[in-house]
């Protein structure tokens, strides 16, 4: 759960909603985030114990954005987010393509590779925005791709930065499929390997998603949602030198890309 999202569940009930808005509102998309957070399907009582919320309110506001469409019951008894979120998604993704797109072909300008902009989106990636390189031999990426998080850079910087009970319950219910000798697949060296990229402030993709692929990759900070921007190319252009001159672009643009979305 985001930080923002801590502050609003946190209110007492009987108080007015903290921006002065209206709580109930407020509420309503903070139980969306949430259910995205665990992975687009959850029960009331886990509803109850991630978001704070007692299960009287929890059920008042399933029952109202069930009604609406924004959330669905599933013959299980749980909820998933509805259809309706649908429309809202697909221009959202458009608009956050049109404001990432500059701060991508500058990075593309200064370092010459494909320059990239992925979302998590319940247990996978989804890359909204790409400026492709120019070079004849070059990565490319089709917008709205969505891969697993485990064997990509954008997908191991944010895990990185999520609690570790959140990341083993996406990884539970993604399992962790090898795609190449190099994909991570034990738990153990991969949560060894988010706490270096934690320590580190970025991750890399060493042809774990794609044989010959090296990426680079950091989280937008501060965006309202979970963001990465990454830098991919052939392993044999991809090098040391490259990435370090890569590192505090990304991290540049990042803070720039937050700033238009704020």
């Amino acid at each position: 759960m985001s930080e923002q999202t801590a502050d609003i569940v946190d209110a007492a009930p009987e108080r007015p909603a903290r921006t002065g808005g209206v709580q109930s509102i407020e509420r309503a998309f903070t139980l969306l985030e949430v259910i995205a957070d665990l992975g687009g399907v959850a029960g009331l009582s886990r509803l109850s114990e991630a978001s704070g919320l007692p299960l009287p309110t929890i059920h008042r506001l399933v029952r109202t954005l069930v009604g609406a469409g924004y959330l669905r019951q599933e013959p299980s008894r749980q909820y998933a987010l509805g259809p309706r979120l649908i429309r809202l998604g697909e221009s959202s993704a458009r608009m956050l393509n049109i404001w990432a797109r500059p701060h991508l072909v500058r990075l593309v300008d200064e370092l010459g590779e494909s320059a990239n902009l992925a979302m998590l989106d319940g247990d996978h990636m989804v890359y909204v925005a790409q400026a492709p390189s120019r070079h004849s031999m070059r990565m490319f990426t089709e917008v709205g791709r969505r891969v697993l998080p485990h064997c990509t850079a954008v997908g191991k910087a944010i895990l990185a930065e999520m609690p570790y009970d959140q990341v083993g319950e996406l990884l539970e219910r993604t399992g962790m499929p090898r795609f190449t000798p190099q994909t991570i697949t034990d738990p153990d060296a991969f949560f060894a390997a988010l706490a270096k990229i934690a320590e580190q402030g970025y991750a890399i993709d060493e042809s774990e998603q794609e044989m010959g692929v090296r990426c680079v990759a950091l989280t937008v900070p501060d965006a309202p949602a979970r963001l990465a921007l990454s830098l991919s190319g052939p392993a044999v252009r991809m090098t040391e030198d490259l990435v370090a001159r890569a590192v505090p672009l990304l991290r540049e643009a990042g803070t720039s890309l937050a700033r238009d979305l704020s």
